[in-house]
């Protein structure tokens, strides 16, 4: 019985010394960073991107394709990696042009100060224009973001 105690106040000691050591080289957490977005946009995708459809349930209607630009107010002093985009986009009758989402896209890297920034979106080619943007706003990280699996 003492030397499965003992065993077992090992394993205890071992288990904080592991801890401790995975700590100290662990990645440094991520800190996420706003960005504003400023005179924000759209215009129609060069003929080389605008073909396509919308899938929605199995089914494909036809599609418009735009490219929504403006510029990223970086006033962090890092570069700033992988920042989801967010606002409302609606139609001309005020309604949402994408369908159950806020997140319009990413912009893959934003350096510090004011950059120049395009995402390319898809809507159903019988939405009425001109688009509405509302509510357009972003945030990025300090270290690129990797999968882990």
């Amino acid at each position: 019985m003492l030397q499965s105690i003992k065993n077992y106040a090992i394993a205890i000691i071992m288990g904080c010394v592991f801890s401790l050591f995975s700590s100290l080289w662990s990645s440094p957490a991520l800190a996420l960073t706003n960005i504003k977005l400023l005179d924000v946009s759209y215009k129609d995708c060069p003929a080389e991107l605008a073909e396509g459809n919308v899938t929605s349930g199995g089914s494909s209607l036809p599609a418009a394709c735009y490219i929504i630009t403006g510029k990223a107010k970086n006033t962090s002093g890092k570069t700033l990696y992988d920042a989801d985009v967010f606002g409302r986009i609606l139609d001309a009758n005020n309604e949402p042009a994408l369908q159950n989402r806020n997140r319009v896209g990413s912009i893959a890297e934003v350096p510090p100060g004011v950059s120049d920034f395009e995402i390319r979106i898809t809507v159903p080619a019988n939405q009425p224009t001109p688009l509405k943007l509302k509510k357009f706003k972003a945030s990025g990280f300090t270290t690129k973001v990797t999968p882990i699996f």
